[in-house]
């Protein structure tokens, strides 16, 4: 009896995603429209947030041992101390530790036979507008499993036990190592089954819709943007600076040469913070602050709750610099170090900073390629938008996204240490993998996939 063997993958994914990137609408609702729906969910939700003194937190308290902010369930995650030593600097920091994996889950379906995809208007408490674009599913295991005494989180079947056949991407990917503790959350597109009955606060979308809305300023939220990147959707490009090998030996040559040594420390104590009734803080006010917040009359599994929340300290610059090589597009990736990492080092876009926090340095101190961007031509500029991070956990965290075209005099064919040319397919086949491409550069990865990168964009 001979064994039935099946391809090991399939090239008619992403002939499919590719189809719904070229798809500039689709069947459920116009792209102009978009912004409109979320604006009404906006004004509807009756949200309000309010900055709290810790002392107003509802569960939540900072142990007597070690001063670490925790909720009184043991649930949720916990606000500690990190200390990270390297031979060139040596800092000490709050870390969000969270250690549950959560779901980020769109659900697919074909509507004429193009691929769209269902996505939510939801309100995240640091969202700089409160209601963004979301995947289908966007919850941690405390919520699936009701650890608020909350709703049914909606679609939630979808995705916990896929039909794997109907699976288009599941990996478990990083979110950011600066701020949590190895945080891994799984990412996940599923095609449905039969008809789905959409709530008010869904649209079915084509990736082409998506793309025009990644075009514009806090629209598409971080967890959308990260399930995107990991689709298989990128062709093979004709050829590379480097092959796959020799990107992987580099690569794997950059995590071994590192020298990091991290533990969690009490968040009592830590070195250059200081705690207050309002925050924990730098004491030369940098970077970031712990504060608390309250949610009232929000449309979400509970309609109110306290929290503590990370507040970056000013707007952030993430871009890709890009170049042509024998006419394939090419980005230049940095292997970037951050405490919060599982494997200490994943590939980040060239730059990756907030330019207040090295203000205070002179020229030519900064970090690298960071001026390069500051003041990039704008005919130079291929991509920018202001792009929001994860509104669960973090306050009015924003950073400019861009993608801009440089030379061989600005960024040279021959890259410096801790950086390499790699193609945008390259960089898709990583994202299929855990714990290689970070959750920044996987949002321009999202934006390059889905062909918004170059696109006009829609009138504001």
């Amino acid at each position: 009896m001979s064994t039935l063997l099946i391809p090991r993958s399939s090239a008619s994914v992403a002939d499919r995603l590719a189809r719904s990137a070229a798809a500039a609408e689709g069947v459920h609702i116009a792209t102009a429209d978009v912004t409109g729906w979320l604006d009404h969910h906006r004004r509807s939700c009756g949200t309000e947030i309010r900055r709290i003194p810790f002392a107003e937190l509802d569960a939540w308290s900072f142990a007597p041992e070690t001063g670490d902010l925790r909720h009184r369930s043991g649930k949720f995650f916990t606000v500690e101390g990190l200390h990270v030593v390297r031979p060139e600097a040596e800092w000490q920091q709050p870390i969000i530790v969270q250690p549950e994996i959560g779901i980020l889950g769109i659900l697919a379906k074909e509507f004429d036979g193009v691929l769209h995809f269902l996505m939510q208007a939801k309100m995240e408490p640091g969202n700089p507008n409160l209601v963004q674009l979301s995947p289908t599913v966007q919850a941690t295991r405390s919520n699936y499993t009701k650890a608020h005494g909350g709703a049914e989180v909606r679609y939630l079947e979808h995705f916990l036990d896929p039909d794997r056949r109907r699976v288009l991407t599941d990996v478990l990917q990083s979110e950011h190592g600066a701020w949590f503790y190895r945080k891994r959350n799984r990412n996940m597109i599923v095609e449905a089954h039969g008809d789905v009955p959409v709530a008010e606060d869904f649209r079915w979308l084509t990736l082409g819709q998506i793309a025009s809305l990644l075009r514009l300023d806090n629209v598409v939220n971080m967890d959308a943007r990260t399930v995107l990147a990991s689709a298989p959707m990128a062709p093979p490009e004709p050829g590379a600076l480097s092959s796959d090998a020799d990107l992987l030996a580099w690569f794997t040559g950059e995590r071994s040469r590192q020298d990091v040594h991290v533990r969690r420390v009490p968040l009592r104590g830590i070195s250059g913070w200081r705690r207050d009734e309002h925050s924990v803080h730098r004491l030369d006010e940098r970077f970031f602050r712990v504060v608390a917040v309250s949610v009232e009359g929000a449309g979400r599994e509970v309609a109110g709750w306290t929290q503590p929340i990370i507040e970056p300290v000013g707007t952030g610059v993430v871009g890709f610099a890009y170049r042509e090589f024998g006419g394939v597009p090419h980005v230049l990736v940095h292997a970037r170090v951050e405490g919060g990492f599982l494997d200490t080092v994943e590939l980040a876009p060239t730059v990756q900073y907030v330019p207040e926090n090295y203000a205070h340095l002179p020229a030519g101190h900064r970090p690298p390629f960071l001026d390069l961007f500051l003041n990039a031509a704008p005919d130079r500029v291929r991509y920018s938008a202001v792009h929001s991070e994860e509104g669960g956990r973090f306050l009015d965290a924003e950073s400019r996204y861009l993608v801009v075209e440089t030379d061989e005099a600005t960024t040279p064919t021959r890259a410096p240490a801790g950086y390499q040319w790699v193609t945008p397919g390259q960089l898709n086949v990583l994202t299929g993998h855990s714990r290689y491409v970070n959750v920044q550069a996987r949002s321009l990865l999202a934006a390059i996939n889905t062909g918004a990168v170059g696109r006009a964009p829609l009138p504001r």
